[in-house]
C-alpha cells in the first residue's frame, strides 16, 4: 500500500524563486545558483547539495503549491499540469523545507519515508505562461504548482510534459 501525505499552500514569491533545503546547509545566493543538467536540462527545477532552486511564472506574488511525499511513485498528474519535470535529489536530513526567497518564510514539508538519500523530484506547473505576462506583484493566485517526492536511486533528468513557452525559455537558456 502506497502512503502519501499532500500539504496544501499559498507561498510568496520573489523573482520566480522558491528553494527547497534541508537545512543542513546554508542557503544559496543568487550568485551561486546551480546550472541545469547539460545533457539534460528540464530548465525550472535546479538542485545541488541538497538544496533545490524552483522557478515560477510569477515574478513576484503570490502562488499555489501542494507537496505530496510519497513511499514510490505517485504517478504524474498529466491531467491537470502544462508542465512537468524529473530530477533526482540527495537529502542529508530526511527533514526538508520549502523556503521563500531572502529566507523570509519557511514551510516544512513532511519528513521523508526513508530518511536521508537519494529522491525523485517531480516539479509540475501550471499556467506559467499567463503569470509570466501577468502584473508583477499580485496577491491573485494565477500559477499553481505540485511538487512529487519519493524515494528512487539517482537517475537521469527528464521532461515528462512541456506545453508552456515559459518552460522552454528556461530550458534553453544558458
Amino acid at each position: 500500500m502506497t502512503t502519501n501525505r499532500t500539504v496544501s499552500f499559498d507561498i510568496h514569491v520573489s523573482y520566480g524563486q522558491i528553494y527547497l533545503a534541508d537545512l543542513a546547509d546554508d542557503m544559496w545566493t543568487p550568485e551561486t545558483f546551480p546550472d541545469d543538467h547539460p545533457e539534460h536540462p528540464v530548465g525550472i527545477i535546479r538542485v545541488k547539495d541538497g538544496k533545490g532552486l524552483l522557478v515560477t511564472g510569477l515574478h513576484t506574488g503570490t502562488v499555489g503549491f501542494s507537496v505530496t511525499v510519497s513511499d514510490r511513485d505517485p504517478e504524474p498528474d498529466v491531467n491537470e499540469y502544462e508542465d512537468i519535470v524529473e530530477i533526482s535529489f540527495h537529502i542529508q536530513t530526511g527533514r526538508i523545507f520549502l523556503i521563500e526567497w531572502g529566507g523570509e518564510g519557511f514551510h516544512k514539508l513532511p519528513d521523508l519515508s526513508s530518511g536521508p538519500g537519494w529522491y525523485r523530484l517531480r516539479y509540475h506547473a501550471v499556467h506559467m505562461d499567463r503569470a509570466t505576462e501577468s502584473d508583477c506583484s499580485t496577491d491573485a493566485v494565477i500559477d499553481r504548482y505540485l511538487l512529487q517526492i519519493w524515494p528512487q536511486n539517482e537517475s537521469i533528468p527528464q521532461v515528462v510534459k512541456s506545453t508552456s513557452r515559459t518552460l522552454t525559455q528556461w530550458r534553453n537558456a544558458k
